[in-house]
């Protein structure tokens, strides 16, 4: 029997299949959701051709069919109707969801995690996304109260739906080559591999390096690119190849992170920093959203472009309805997810490696000197601590820097002093805090990561 309260998260449903996860929650999800998604409609969406329907995927887990199955049943036997647009990237779904425009949709896929787990990621009307303070909480008391019915209650009708083509022109309105390229593309064993053969094969003047494109039969490397150790065959094949640049994209690919012409790890805050000029030449004073753990370069290159920086919280949920509220042109995360103002908000992998390409294709020098001037500080990288009472350690750093030049709470605490900053942010799933830190120096920063050590303990690897 599936287990609720550990399968529901703060932005997705998710476990492992057969314990935490099963065809018969999968149903009730499916229910639930419908029933929550038709109820936010508006008078005016409602009279839209498409909205009594959810728009449904799947990544490539060997339980994904199955838990589609179920979920379909579920979606069809509260009224609604469903559009099955197959397997596909999560990016797709929300896609999907505006071009036909759905009240919603639903991405069965564990993302990033092993193959023995699998999920649900619900989106809203306009792909917006529905998290625990946006609806999931809602649909989980749905959930609860639920009995499965027999197939036989289905009322509403299921569409399959190829939009392959049509997704493919809408990314490349985000591709403009003007030179010749070649690039590794690691696939993780994820849903890129086959997104990316279907989106970006047979594109003049581009050479693409394949690896890890089979899926459905386990992953080469944990399909988290936000780990090092799991971009070492990429930088390995970047320089085999001799190749521009290479990324490398999660399970559901709607992330990515890159490495430069020489296989160095490039962070995805520098590369908002430098995506951000791209979409400000054509957007002057638009604003750009980044997440508080990126570098103060991210902020200091948009103003430095006519743009206006804000700052926002860890998550998808607050970065996507930050851009929205914002009229914002474009977004980016440390973790690799980038947002886009003319993909509805969201993030896709895909259209990262998009403007990416047509960034460094209209700029001879490569990458790494292209990234070189944001390297100006010295940044620790996201280090967690196992904390047992995480509000109470979040309290003693308040206390113990109460006379820096400024703290806030925007997300944990960020303690800013005139030549360092850090943040602490605690995990949403694990007895962990997060800290980010940087520095003017490689000597400052070190210092002053010996001395938080002090508060908050011994560092805990992945």
């Amino acid at each position: 029997m599936a287990n609720i309260d550990k399968a529901f998260k703060a932005y997705d449903v998710r476990g492992v299949y057969g314990e935490d996860i099963d065809d018969d929650l999968a149903w009730k999800i499916g229910h639930a959701a419908a029933q929550f998604l038709r109820s936010q409609l508006s008078g005016y969406d409602r009279g839209q051709a498409s909205s009594n329907r959810l728009v449904v995927g799947h990544d490539m887990r060997p339980s994904s069919p199955a838990l589609l199955k179920s979920l379909i049943e579920g979606v069809t036997s509260s009224g609604a109707g469903c559009f099955d647009i197959g397997m596909c990237d999560t990016p797709m779904v929300y896609f999907a969801i505006n071009h036909l425009q759905t009240c919603g949709g639903i991405q069965v896929t564990a993302s990033h995690n092993p193959m023995q787990y699998n999920g649900f990621k619900v989106s809203g009307l306009k792909a917006k996304p529905i998290g625990e303070m946006s609806g999931l909480r809602e649909i989980k008391h749905l959930v609860s109260t639920l009995r499965r019915m027999p197939e036989s209650a289905s009322l509403g009708g299921t569409q399959s739906v190829d939009l392959w083509q049509d997704y493919r022109r809408h990314v490349h309105k985000f591709l403009q080559l003007k030179r010749p390229m070649k690039v590794v593309v690691d696939a993780s064993n994820g849903m890129g591999g086959k997104m990316m053969p279907l989106v970006f094969d047979d594109v003049p003047n581009l050479e693409i390096i394949k690896l890890n494109y089979e899926i459905g039969q386990g992953f080469s490397h944990p399909p988290d690119p936000l780990i090092a150790a799991n971009l070492a065959q990429l930088q390995a094949a970047v320089k085999e190849h001799g190749a521009d640049f290479g990324i490398c994209l999660d399970g559901d690919a709607d992330r990515c992170m890159f490495v430069d012409e020489a296989a160095t790890i490039v962070r995805c805050d520098l590369m908002t920093a430098l995506l951000a000029k791209h979409f400000l030449k054509d957007n002057p004073g638009a604003m750009v959203v980044y997440d508080l753990r990126s570098s103060h370069a991210v902020a200091e290159e948009i103003k430095a472009a006519g743009g206006v920086p804000r700052r926002e919280r860890v998550g998808h949920a607050f970065m996507k309805k930050a851009l929205a509220e914002g009229r914002g042109v474009f977004g980016g995360e440390l973790s690799g997810h980038f947002y886009f103002r003319d993909n509805f908000n969201c993030d896709s992998g895909a259209i990262a490696f998009a403007t990416a390409l047509t960034v460094l294709s209209g700029q001879q020098a490569p990458l790494s000197e292209l990234i070189a001037p944001l390297r100006r500080y010295a940044s620790s990288g996201e280090i967690n601590f196992s904390v047992p009472d995480k509000a109470a350690v979040l309290k003693q750093l308040q206390a113990t820097y109460a006379k820096a030049r400024s703290i806030d709470h925007l997300d944990g605490v960020t303690v800013e002093f005139d030549d360092w900053w850090f943040n602490v942010r605690a995990s949403n799933t694990e007895p962990l805090l997060r800290l980010n830190l940087e520095a003017r120096d490689k000597k400052r920063m070190d210092e002053k990561l010996a001395e938080l050590g002090k508060i908050l303990g011994k560092p805990v690897s992945h």
